[in-house]
């Protein structure tokens, strides 16, 4: 009995640890680049603007279904870290953070309701589950400003 209940254990935490693991080791190269590619890049590819560009007539590009420039892990940093701290928090969020309604870019991590939340799994891994905070740069409304301590629980290795 002894060697089986050992037997479960060292498999139960085998298990944790190579889950844990998983959402340790996302990375941009390999997989949010690939998921970017798939999902996101007609909008937000080569041909789109830069932030700061985008930022001076936003309502020009979305009209013209074009959003931040998002095709290199410099330009996601930009959504992620700061300027716009948050944004593709905000944006990919499936709306359990939000008070139930999910971000409006939520919709195109999948096909279905399954694939958008794998997706939207792989990028809370990427950024890490403790970076995923809502919170822009500057309080806004009644939304506090992000904090130093979530700015440092944001992990998106390279």
């Amino acid at each position: 009995m002894k060697v089986i209940w050992k037997a479960a254990c060292v498999a139960v935490w085998f298990a944790g640890a190579s889950a844990g693991g998983l959402a340790q080791d996302a990375t941009y190269r390999k997989d949010i680049k690939p998921l970017f590619d798939a999902k996101c890049a007609g909008c937000h590819g080569a041909a789109s603007p830069v932030l700061q560009e985008f930022l001076l007539d936003e309502k020009k590009f979305a009209a013209a279904m074009k959003g931040p420039r998002m095709d290199s892990y410099a330009d996601m940093l930009q959504l992620v870290g700061w300027p716009d701290t948050g944004a593709i928090m905000r944006r990919l969020d499936d709306g359990k953070n939000a008070g139930g309604k999910p971000g409006n870019m939520y919709q195109y991590l999948g096909a279905s309701d399954e694939e958008r939340q794998k997706n939207l799994r792989t990028f809370k891994a990427w950024v890490g589950p403790e970076g995923w905070a809502l919170n822009r740069f500057k309080a806004r409304g009644k939304v506090p400003g992000v904090t130093k301590e979530q700015l440092e629980k944001i992990k998106v290795k390279y």
